[in-house]
């Protein structure tokens, strides 16, 4: 058994797995794929404004503060900004499909002297 080789075993057929789609239902995974990423975006856009009306609001009340007082509800303000920068963050991160082709910017060529 030492000096054995081990000969190379084909996989067989039936555990090859099929990836190709039929048209119509790959173009239905790509308008949901749309779908989800447009839904995301308007919820980013809502959530982004509720974060901006949060720092406003905490941007206020630390104003009515002094050095020597900071209220609780200030605190809790801003846990609050805190939780929803972060899931505005994860939000960002959820793109779902590739990425959209976008068009690059034409390099502008160097003035000559």
């Amino acid at each position: 058994m030492r000096g054995m080789a081990l000969a190379a075993t084909p996989v067989p057929a039936v555990l090859q797995v099929e990836t190709r789609q039929d048209p119509a239902q790959k173009e239905m995974q790509e308008r949901m794929g749309r779908e989800a990423n447009k839904k995301r975006q308007q919820d980013i856009r809502e959530e982004t404004d509720k974060l901006f009306q949060l720092a406003t609001e905490l941007k206020a009340a630390v104003d009515k503060t002094n050095e020597n007082l900071l209220s609780l509800d200030v605190v809790r303000k801003a846990e609050e900004v805190e939780k929803l920068a972060k899931k505005v963050k994860e939000k960002m991160k959820e793109s779902v499909g590739p990425p959209a082709k976008q068009e690059l910017p034409t390099p502008v060529p160097p003035f000559p002297h």
